[in-house]
């Protein structure tokens, strides 16, 4: 059986369609961060067990940013969220 994701634009559509882009949680540094920080930022990720959000791209359909909350052990998706409609508050 395929996975199936609920996008909350296009309503339920296969996995395939979509694409991951990384973590959700991470919070962009200041324009004038030091290089460590961003060195941080860019190449340094946690590969989490359990629930996590990530940004999702929905390439082959309505191509919105959406941040997906899963469970990397399962693979079970919780919630899906349009990113542009997400308070930064709620990315943590």
């Amino acid at each position: 059986m395929a996975s199936l994701i609920s996008c909350p634009h296009c309503g339920i559509r296969p996995k395939e369609e979509f694409t991951i882009k990384g973590d959700a949680s991470l919070t962009r540094p200041a324009p004038g961060a030091s290089p460590e920080e961003w060195y941080d930022y860019v190449y340094l990720r946690n590969n989490p067990k359990g629930i996590h959000k990530e940004y999702w791209h929905h390439s082959s359909g309505c191509r919105r940013w959406l941040i997906v909350e899963r469970d990397t052990v399962t693979h079970k998706v919780h919630t899906v969220s349009d990113a542009a409609l997400t308070k930064l508050g709620d990315r943590a």
